[in-house]
């Protein structure tokens, strides 16, 4: 899609969205929103890239495949449930460090959890749009094509 104004709008707020996303991460531990509203906003940057300039675009900007992405956020939310398994504790249960952060407040295993939810959100939501978006470049593609007969005339 060729739009001055999608493009602009891309370059204004992508940014925005990842810094929220980022928000509503460390917000939701404690309160709502957490790794799964995070994901799906930070998701929402790489889409708007490939409305503007193209999935192939988006796929540059996020630099590794979709499917690592999901992966990697599977075993950071698996990982965050060992701690309380290594002290003789139920698998996922809750642990916090005893100190807290200026901004973030206590560190715990919930956050790990919701950070492994915040990535597997956001690689599964790009997954899904790049597959829709690679489907339909190819189908612009065929329709743009001359057939074969017209080349032969």
């Amino acid at each position: 899609m060729n739009s001055v104004i999608l493009s602009a709008t891309n370059r204004l707020l992508s940014g925005l969205l990842i810094i929220f996303s980022v928000f509503l991460l460390l917000r939701g531990h404690n309160l709502p929103g957490g790794g799964f509203a995070g994901g799906l906003v930070a998701s929402c940057a790489f889409v708007l890239q490939a409305l503007a300039f193209g999935v192939a675009s988006a796929k540059k900007l996020l630099v590794f495949d979709p499917h690592t992405i999901i992966a990697v956020g599977l075993l950071v939310a698996l990982l965050s449930g060992l701690p309380a398994v290594l002290d003789g504790l139920p698998f996922l249960t809750g642990m916090w460090d005893k100190t807290p952060l200026p901004i973030v407040g206590k560190l715990g295993s919930p956050l790990w959890f919701d950070l492994g939810v915040y990535i597997v959100v956001g690689g599964i939501c790009c997954l899904i749009v790049f597959s829709l978006g690679e489907e339909l470049e190819e189908e612009n593609d065929a329709k743009h094509e001359p057939d074969s007969k017209e080349k032969k005339n």
